[in-house]
Parts: structure tokens; sequence; C-alpha cells
């Protein structure tokens, strides 16, 4: 029987009483990758934080691990093993790359696999094991990205949400993380749901894909079949090639 790690059925959350997403549905297995494409402003990033317990919800339920975490406050879903990679980062920049993750580890393992230690992330990412004594506000943008990524991890989750975790960043960064992304995976038993804005990309790290408009599903399937329609991926998101 598939693991099943995370659901959402009929969906409805906002901010408030202004209601962002309506009437969504989603599966995540454990190993699977996820993309959530959409234009802009369509609730991707909003079903993220939906997902983790921080927007008002209006209908609809979300369950971990065959858990109703509906009514479950964001800390709770991060004990459990939920975790975000921000698109902001929000790394705290007062503190040493080693301080922020020190401040993020948890004792007992949630995810599959061997738990996250400090030592596993510097072996994921050994630029930041080199720039550990330096604070967050001295960091590039690319390294603050794998600090945020390193954060999450070492938190030992279950399911990784991802922000648009290559956005801004330079091709040589972006090659980087894309290579940690797989390496990630190839882990197993994580689950992981990925926004991203240019849309191959996406679907190229991903198994399936779920595309919004308006808040609203209006695709769902195998990346790789929508890969393979360019026409129908332009209709639905406009393309924005890696």
């Amino acid at each position: 029987m598939t693991d099943i790690l995370l659901e959402a059925g009929g969906l409805s959350a906002g901010y408030g009483d202004t209601i962002v997403l309506e009437d969504l549905s989603l599966r995540l297995a454990s190993g699977e990758a996820l993309a959530i494409l959409g234009r802009n402003g369509v609730g991707k990033s909003t079903l993220l934080l939906s997902l983790l317990g921080l927007t008002t919800r209006h209908g609809g339920a979300v369950r971990y691990r065959h858990d109703d975490i509906s009514a479950w406050p964001a800390y709770t879903r991060a004990r459990a093993g939920l975790a975000l990679v921000p698109q902001e980062r929000e790394i705290f920049k007062s503190l040493s790359v080693e301080e922020n993750l020190q401040v993020s580890a948890m004792g007992e393992a949630c995810a599959a696999g061997d738990a996250w230690s400090l030592d596993r992330v510097y072996d994921l990412f050994p630029r930041l094991h080199q720039r550990r004594r330096n604070l967050g506000n001295q960091l590039s943008g690319g390294e603050q990205q794998m600090l945020a990524i390193g954060r999450a991890l070492i938190g030992n989750p279950r399911v990784v949400l991802f922000d648009e975790p290559f956005e801004g960043l330079a091709p040589v960064i972006v090659d980087q993380l894309v290579d940690a992304f797989w390496k990630l995976r190839a882990d197993g038993g994580m689950g992981v749901v990925l926004v991203e804005q240019h849309a191959e990309l996406g679907l190229e790290l991903t198994d399936r894909a779920l595309v919004l408009d308006r808040g609203r599903e209006v695709w769902s399937g195998r990346s790789s079949e929508l890969a393979a329609s360019p026409e129908l991926l332009g209709t639905l998101v406009g393309l924005e090639s890696a």
C-alpha cells in the first residue's frame, strides 16, 4: 500500500475573510515530488502556507500521515514533520550559519532515512561549512538559500515545502541547488512539494504537477505528460524557461 504523507481535500483558505484557494485537493506519497505551477498571484504560496496552518481555513481538510491536522497550529505541524523553505528565506541574519542550524535542530528524527545533523547538512552544502562562522547578513543570496534549505532539513521533516527556491539566483547557484534537490530525492521517503515559477524546471524535478488559476485546480497529472505538451503548458501557465 502506498504510504500517503500529505493530503488536502476540498481545501478553501485565505487571509481573514478573503478566500484565495477554493476546493483544492492534492495527495503526496512518500518519496514523491509534486510541482505547484501557475502564473503569479494564483495562490501557489498560499497553498503552501495553508498546508502549514498559516492561513484561515474556510472549508475542507488537511491530513498528514492519515491524521486530520486541519485544526493543528503551525508549530504542531512543524514538530510532526512538515517543513517550509520560504521564498524570502527568513534566516536569522544576526546569527551565524551554525547557530541558524542549531536553533532549528530537532532531537527526534521524523525523516524516513538517517537523521539530519550539522555534518549531514554540511555534506550537502560544503559552502555552508566554509561559512559556518559568518552571520546570516554576510551571506550571498545563494548561500542564504542553502542555509534556508539546511535549516528546514535539520528539523528532520517527512515533507518539505519549497517556495520558489531558485528564484533570483545565478545559473551556477541554481545548478548547485538542483543537484542538492536530486540528492534529497534519492534519499527516499521524504515527500516534496515544489512551487516553481519556471514551469519547465519544476516539471523536470517532480513526478506530478498541479496547476492553479485563480485559486482553483485547472490541471493535474504526471509531470512528464505536461512537459511533453509545450502548447498545453504555455496555455496553462505561460512558458518561463529555466
